[in-house]
């Protein structure tokens, strides 16, 4: 998953495009970067404020909820939902596990709770 924070915005200039560029079933919105049609077609002449723009309006939009396979156990789990915010369940664990830490994929449930509780022994 690909987060920027607040923090973070300083760079605007740089794309959301994540390489995964197929439109949505309406034909307007990229289901990879979720930018819509003009957007997209609109980056390369806008300026840093147009590009904030578009960056405040896909940060706030809530995560994709995936199905995925944990690359430890096999088990399969939803990404993106469960979280006490609504958000995913990961997001509720200590920063340093959060999934951009993490030396691969996401991790399912269990073995993210066990990969916390070999680090405080």
């Amino acid at each position: 998953m690909n987060k920027v924070s607040g923090n973070k915005m300083a760079k605007t200039e740089l794309s959301p495009c994540i390489g995964i560029c197929r439109l949505d079933d309406s034909g307007q919105i990229c289901i990879g970067c979720r930018r819509t049609l003009d957007e997209i077609a609109g980056w390369s002449r806008y300026g840093e404020e147009q590009k904030a723009q578009v960056w405040r309006r896909l940060l706030a939009l809530p995560l994709p909820v995936q199905a995925k396979t944990c690359p430890q156990c096999g088990s399969g789990f939803a990404c993106g939902a469960g979280g006490e915010s609504g958000g995913c369940w990961c997001a509720d664990l200590p920063l340093e596990l959060s999934p951009s830490e993490a030396d691969s994929d996401c991790l399912c449930p269990a073995c993210l709770q066990k990969r916390l509780s070999l680090r405080d022994e």
